[in-house]
């Protein structure tokens, strides 16, 4: 319970954690609103809203990294380690204090993109069960995206590297996988990559072209998520600070 305050003490009063939380409730929002007005005919009204969340990720991913990454650009790092020499339960906390706020932003930014295409679409949003489904799976995404950046940035340490490697797993993979040119590992590798499988969860219309189906693909994005922290972990346990 220290361990947990400690974190939350230490993220509430940073300044810049409460302007990407607003920056991702804003950018999240902003875009789904252009992206409803635009829609095509056709197209998955639900996706259309919640496409703000493509962009929206980047600024979860700082945070995330930011949590870890601060404190050894500060050398600030020791000193928690000093004070709280249970490595495992440090990072914990600040994965625990991290996926709180992003629950808390993404649920915000969800509403306000639901809100706006229902203002926007054609016939409005109706509030079906695969559009409640792709709007809570939306706020899992963001929150899951968040534990990769901090599982990342236990590994990496610097900002920089942290962000850039993340960022490159999410937006490269699925660039990369449309070079590909066999069937069997195009398929196979958009249900292995982080982004295109976790958005299968906002799909809401003609789920057979997705790569995989909604929840196993948001199931795909926690697998690696988990795989980050306990990389993570493990690094922090076997590598001085």
């Amino acid at each position: 319970m220290t361990t947990l305050h400690a974190e939350w003490t230490k993220v509430r009063t940073v300044p810049d954690t409460v302007w990407l939380l607003v920056g991702v409730v804003a950018l999240t929002v902003s875009l789904g609103a252009l992206a409803a007005g635009a829609m095509p005919a056709g197209g998955d009204p639900a996706k259309s809203a919640l496409t703000g969340v493509v962009v929206g990720q980047a600024i979860v991913v700082v945070l995330g990294v930011g949590t870890i990454s601060g404190e050894y650009g500060t050398g600030m790092i020791r000193t928690t380690f000093t004070v709280l020499p249970h490595r495992f339960e440090v990072l914990a906390a600040k994965a625990f204090v991290v996926t709180g706020l992003v629950l808390a932003a993404g649920a915000v930014a969800v509403l306000g993109s639901v809100l706006a295409g229902h203002a926007l679409l054609p016939g409005g949003l109706p509030l079906t069960g695969p559009v409640v489904r792709a709007a809570v799976g939306s706020v899992l995404y963001l929150a899951l995206i968040a534990l990769l950046g901090v599982g990342v940035a236990a590994v990496v340490r610097d900002a920089a590297a942290a962000v850039g490697l993340v960022l490159g797993l999410l937006y490269l993979t699925p660039i990369i996988t449309t070079l590909v040119s066999d069937p069997t590992w195009h398929d196979r590798l958009r249900t292995m990559s982080p982004m295109t499988a976790g958005l299968a969860i906002q799909s809401t219309v003609d789920l057979d072209a997705e790569p995989i189906a909604p929840w196993p693909g948001l199931g795909v994005l926690a697998l690696w998520a988990a795989a980050a922290l306990v990389a993570g972990g493990l690094t922090l346990r076997l590598r001085d600070a």
